[in-house]
């Protein structure tokens, strides 16, 4: 690293990260779930678990928006020195760091079955939802700014994550181009030719 830079990593990929593996053990754990009749029974624990579902898309959602919001009015420009991080490595990063929070996950929403069936798995996905829904909502926040943000990587938390967490105190901003993610977080699809 140059002196006097930073590492920076991509605020929407840290966030859009635990998406899919949220939203994959979620569906596996409530494709399995529904197997079992449960105590409640199948349909009562299908419907629990789809307003489980929604509710915690929108609890993951709304979470910190306003922390988020003040932290992207007041970012400051990222310096010639500072290293921006690959996207892979950001999400490998993510990944690595939850991998034993998201075994336990599936196993309890596993394990929740014989009780409510479905139910556990449809709150993962929920989970996973309101992630990809809150990278959506950063997306549109750097539209809008015609910014990406970036965090500080070592101001995320040991297991890569918290981007609006406590010590976080600022972010870093550049173009719209800079780094291989596109607003929002995911993959930035390349032009075509002409």
């Amino acid at each position: 690293m140059a002196r006097g830079g930073q590492g920076l990593a991509r605020v929407a990929v840290v966030v859009r990260a635990g998406a899919a593996p949220l939203w994959w053990c979620g569906v596996l754990a409530a494709g399995v779930g529904v197997l079992p009749p449960g105590i409640t029974g199948r349909r009562i624990g299908v419907l629990a678990g789809a307003a489980l579902f929604l509710v915690a898309a929108a609890v993951v959602l709304s979470a910190r928006r306003g922390r988020y919001t003040a932290l992207a009015r007041a970012a400051v420009r990222a310096g010639k020195h500072d290293v921006l991080q690959d996207r892979a490595v950001t999400v490998r990063a993510w990944r690595r760091g939850h991998r034993r929070w998201l075994l336990l996950a599936l196993v309890a929403a596993l394990g929740s079955a014989f009780a409510v069936p479905a139910a556990g798995g449809l709150l993962l996905a929920g989970c996973g939802t309101g992630l990809r829904l809150k990278a959506a909502w950063l997306g549109r926040l750097e539209r809008s700014e015609d910014a990406l943000l970036w965090v500080r990587v070592d101001r995320l938390a040991a297991d890569g994550g918290r981007p609006a967490g406590e010590a976080v105190r600022s972010y870093r901003s550049t173009g719209i181009a800079a780094g291989d993610a596109a607003p929002g977080g995911a993959r930035r699809r390349t032009a075509a030719l002409v």
